[in-house]
């Protein structure tokens, strides 16, 4: 069963089938939801008018998606979103490619955007303290904070943080087994990380919920710190795996095209 936009990734090779420019388009918003099934009817609707491809998650708690398409595609998908009131807040990071990275059009309805498996933990009620990405290298360089990469193994070895932990996690559900183990202060400060900020999340709702007081996390997560940190400040190492064709990105996989 398919329970993530990362596990729907891991089940497929998507093939290169354009040699045009496409506007790659993540994000996710917790937000309750309670008539997801009738918004995954209306997003079906644009995205294919549209021609858009990717992956659209829909749950009670909120919305996840990595989408592909044309610059005027993915306004008018995002201008749609926005001009509903429970989303109008919503964040989105871009990146850019020559083919299109996705085969098709998913739009899934699930019980978690992405998947704890513990559904009292509720992001919309609480959750830790944003870092803006500007700020980050400053707080993961401190020697008193502990920091945690919250991806899976796979996506950790080809690219992390300078100085990071890796939890070695098969999937993410396995985040709070591995945080009960540690046997940490409640008062530790810890600062995680994520691809785009969503496990992230959920992460510092579970720490918090755990008792943990100062929890942090970087604001939407590595793909906005490679799209906001100039190379030569950063302290990222390697490369990011992405939950499409590309596989990986860096920061130059961030830099807006030039016009025709």
């Amino acid at each position: 069963m398919i329970d993530s936009i990362e596990d729907q990734a891991m089940s497929e090779n998507y093939p290169k089938n354009s040699s045009e420019q496409f506007v790659v388009a993540a994000f996710y918003h917790f937000t309750p939801i309670n008539d997801y099934q009738d918004l995954q009817s209306a997003l079906i609707e644009i995205c294919d008018r549209h021609a858009l491809k990717g992956t659209i998650l829909l749950a009670p708690e909120g919305i996840n998606s990595t989408i592909s398409g044309k610059r005027s595609d993915i306004d008018t998908l995002l201008h749609f979103l926005r001009s509903d009131p429970r989303f109008q807040n919503l964040e989105h990071k871009e990146s850019y490619c020559d083919e299109m990275p996705f085969q098709r059009l998913k739009v899934r309805l699930k019980k978690e955007i992405v998947k704890l498996g513990l559904p009292e933990i509720d992001p919309n009620q609480e959750v830790g303290t944003y870092i803006e990405p500007q700020d980050w290298n400053a707080l993961i360089s401190d020697p008193t904070v502990l920091v945690i990469d919250t991806r899976n193994h796979y996506e950790v070895e080809i690219g992390t943080f300078m100085g990071a932990i890796d939890p070695e996690l098969e999937i993410f559900s396995e985040f709070p087994s591995y945080i009960s183990k540690q046997k940490l202060h409640p008062h530790q400060k810890i600062a995680m990380f994520c691809t785009g900020g969503i496990r992230c999340e959920k992460s510092s709702s579970y720490l918090i919920s755990q008792g943990f007081s100062e929890v942090y996390h970087l604001k939407g997560g590595i793909l906005k710190y490679l799209e906001e940190v100039p190379p030569d400040q950063s302290l990222w190492e390697g490369e990011c795996f992405v939950f499409d064709d590309r596989r990986s990105v860096d920061h130059h996989t961030f830099e807006n095209p030039s016009p025709d």
